[in-house]
This record gives C-alpha cells, structure tokens and sequence, in this order.
C-alpha cells in the first residue's frame, strides 16, 4: 500500500467522526501516486465508454472485474454515470479495499494519458453534485450531460435517481433498500464462488431474480418509460443513464434508452463506436458484447 493509500485508509477508519465533505475531500483529492503504467489495449477500442454504479466502498463491488477491464480500454471519452462511490455504504460501515483505491487512481490515470472522463454524480454519491462544473484532478463533473453520436444524435447522460418520483418509491425502495438487496447479492456471491469451483463463468444470479420479483419489470418498464418521456420532452433523441442495475439498449418511438447496467451485479458497460453503434457489453472472466438486448436476453446469455 502507498503512503497515500494509507493516509486515505486511517481518515476514513474514523468514519463516525467524518462528515460528507471529509469522505469526498480524501476520497476525491488529486493525487501524485500513481499506478503502474500499463500499455494500451486494443480489446475495447471506441469513441465514448459509459459505466455507473459502481458503488466504491460497498462490499459486493466488482473491483476486480473493473480495474482488468479499465486496463484494457481505449477511448476518446469516458463517462461515469453515477453512484460511482458508495457514500451510504461508507458512513454505514467502512470497507475500502486497495482495489477501490487503484479504481479511483486509474480514473485520473486515465484522464492525465488525454482521455476526456466525465463524472455525473448519482444519489449514493450526490453530495459530489455540488462541485458540477468544477474539476477533480482531471476529471469534469456535471450534473447532468449533453452528448452528440457519431451519428448526430444528441442525448441525455444522467444517473437516472430523478425518476424515482414516478415508480413511488415502492420497487426501488424496497430492493434496493438495505437489507433486502444485501441478501439478494449474499446469494448471487455464494453462486458465483460455487459456479467459480466448477469452472464456470460469472453469471448474474441476483439479476435473474430479481427479474421476476412480483412488481419489479413492471417497476423497471414505467422507470424505462419515465426516462424517455424525459427525453422526448426535453428534445433529445435518447438517454443514457444507470441506476437501477439493470442493462437495456433498445428504441422506441424513434427515442433510444440505453442503461449501462452495474458493477455490482451485471458487470456491464455501454460503448459507442466511431460510427455512432451503441452495444452493451459484459465483462467478468471473459468478455460478452450485446446489441440491442433486454436486460432478459443479457441474463439468459451470461448463463451459457
């Protein structure tokens, strides 16, 4: 561990003591450490990579999947689209690993190489949303962001909590609330050590589930629909956010909904080529792409 790994390490052991704005100062200071540098890799090539809820400092994160899958990325921008760091988990009880630590180096690693990374904080995060239009190091933070494709279309990146107002509260709040989804992802951890000891891949139990709670696709639709009612309304041809873990790429209406998925559960990212394509992908032990997939078909293929 670096002098700098430890210093953020014993400020935040004093978790009851620290409010937000000490977490985010060690969380989010510039820093002179720096990870090894690695050659660039040519797996994913592409204009724009979207990735959110990654959720830095909460036990199920999928650090390790991610820092592989940082190191084998080239783009012109990236976007991280919320709940980035998981503020709710670390004042609950603290747990950052070195991993998250390396996570958050190797985004100002990747900014400082001329990579252009754009931060729109999310609820677990959302103190950070009073530095929209500043700086952190490299990295440009921002409520909310306007994008232009390849192709010319122009969409909403948002973390996508705003819509919360129209599911009630009820889906969303129950599972992913505290105690509920923490079992959901103590299951999904227990299946994937046991599908690990027989030699198979990573699979997302925790997504088949809760695909079909009693309530949970109607809760996750009127959320989709919430999101590109949002779009067409403010004159966008589409949007991109996160939030609810779970991936979609679809269009509808001539408005595309794109959700990026998770690190938690899903593993899964949105990338842009440099012809305007939008596919999802899925990284865990190997990589997946997926064009145009429901959250359904992106779980039925992890299980093969």
């Amino acid at each position: 561990m670096t002098a700098s790994s430890a210093t953020l390490s014993a400020n935040l052991l004093s978790r009851d003591l620290l409010s937000h704005d000490l977490l985010l100062q060690d969380l989010l200071r510039p820093t002179d450490a720096k990870l090894q540098p690695r050659p660039i890799s040519s797996l994913v090539n592409a204009r724009t990579i979207w990735i959110s809820d990654i959720h830095l400092g909460y036990r199920d994160c999928k650090a390790d999947y991610l820092l592989d899958f940082l190191n084998q990325i080239h783009c012109d921008t990236l976007y991280l689209v919320g709940d980035i760091i998981d503020l709710w988990s670390l004042k609950r009880r603290f747990c950052w690993p070195q991993k998250h630590y390396q996570i958050l180096l190797k985004f100002y690693e990747l900014a400082a190489r001329g990579m252009r990374v754009i931060y729109v904080p999310g609820n677990h995060d959302e103190p950070i949303r009073r530095f929209s239009g500043q700086l952190f190091g490299p990295i440009e933070i921002a409520l909310e962001h306007e994008y232009i494709t390849a192709d010319g279309k122009k969409i909403l990146i948002m973390h996508g909590d705003a819509m919360d107002a129209y599911i009630n509260h009820s889906w969303i709040a129950r599972l992913m609330g505290d105690h509920g989804y923490d079992f959901l992802l103590f299951i999904n951890r227990w299946a994937n050590r046991f599908r690990s000891w027989v030699g198979r891949p990573y699979f997302s139990l925790a997504g088949l589930i809760k695909g079909n709670i009693k309530g949970a696709k109607a809760a996750i639709d009127t959320y989709q629909q919430a999101c590109l009612g949002e779009a067409k309304k403010r004159g966008y041809d589409g949007v991109i956010c996160g939030h609810i873990h779970y991936p979609a790429l679809f269009e509808q209406d001539g408005i595309r909904y794109a959700n990026t998925g998770d690190w938690i559960e899903n593993c899964s990212a949105l990338v842009e080529d440099h012809h305007g394509t939008m596919r999802l992908l899925h990284y865990t032990d190997q990589l997946r792409w997926h064009s145009e997939m429901s959250a359904e078909e992106l779980v039925a293929a992890q299980a093969n």
